[in-house]
């Protein structure tokens, strides 16, 4: 899809990769709705992009894991540009750590990385195949291909968005609906260490598995990844080029796998 001309909302757009989307769809033509649970984040975002790019932006605040909150952003975008040509599942949280994890914990995770995804698919799907053309970028992470040490909450709710995102390609995918999915490791942002200071030995090691495992890449290139993923519509996006040879390492030899992350988890103590 070229993205010059198209209408696109961006969740989780307050900073980060989100914001860093935002600024490479709007410099590549297209106009946004940006939404994040802070709503000075996200304002301060499409200040910025409109003040380069007049008209560009719109900035909206909400729990974006809710289907009223996802109903406004699509109202805000039709009102203002026209109907939605893509929607970026981006937002996400990381979630409890081990089995201490809370009910709560677990439910965040699960509304947030997961049922945001498929109550947003729920809303433009139907419009996009009776359009014949739509666009569904789903931010999930390398956990979601393999595992992360450390927070169960996030590497499962991120399998979760990994399915659902093959599973729209494979339902909706002859249908015009395209689906591309983000599965980053280490990323410059909050998401790395939960936006908050590491306060126990299990928060550092998952931190230190991540940028141990392959470098730590800054938000703007990784949205300018998507971008070019995205004219071509592949759906798997890779960021980290180590992730497709430990994932071909985990569907080759599950039990090797296993025990090679128990033996990395133990050197990480």
């Amino acid at each position: 899809m070229d993205i010059n001309g198209k209408v696109a909302v961006v969740t989780g757009a307050g900073g980060g990769i989100g914001a860093a989307l935002a600024d490479a769809l709007v410099a590549g033509g297209a106009r946004v709705v940006l939404a994040d649970l802070k709503a000075d984040g996200v304002e301060s975002v499409a200040a910025r992009l409109n003040e380069a790019t007049p008209g560009s932006a719109v900035a909206i605040a909400g729990d974006v894991s809710r289907t009223d909150q996802i109903e406004k952003l699509i109202a805000a975008a039709e009102e203002s540009f026209g109907p939605v040509d893509v929607y970026f599942a981006n937002a996400g949280v990381g979630g409890g750590v081990d089995l201490e994890a809370s009910e709560e914990d677990w439910d965040l995770a699960h509304q947030v990385n997961v049922m945001a995804h498929v109550r947003a698919a729920r809303l433009l799907v139907p419009g996009w195949v009776e359009r014949g053309q739509g666009y569904f970028v789903s931010t999930a992470s390398a956990a979601g291909l393999l595992t992360q040490i450390g927070s169960a909450t996030y590497s499962v709710s991120k399998h979760g968005a990994v399915a659902f995102a093959e599973w729209l390609s494979i339902t909706y995918g002859d249908q015009g609906v395209a689906v591309s999915c983000l599965c980053p490791m280490g990323v410059n942002t909050d998401m790395l260490t939960g936006g908050a200071p590491i306060t126990n030995e299990t928060q550092r090691r998952a931190a230190q598995a991540v940028t141990d495992a392959g470098g730590v890449l800054e938000a703007d290139e990784v949205a300018a990844i998507v971008l070019r993923a995205m004219e071509a519509e592949e759906f798997l996006i890779l960021p980290h080029p180590e992730v497709k040879v430990f994932q071909s390492r985990k569907s080759g030899d599950i039990d090797r796998w296993l025990a090679g992350m128990r033996r990395y988890q133990a050197s990480l103590a």
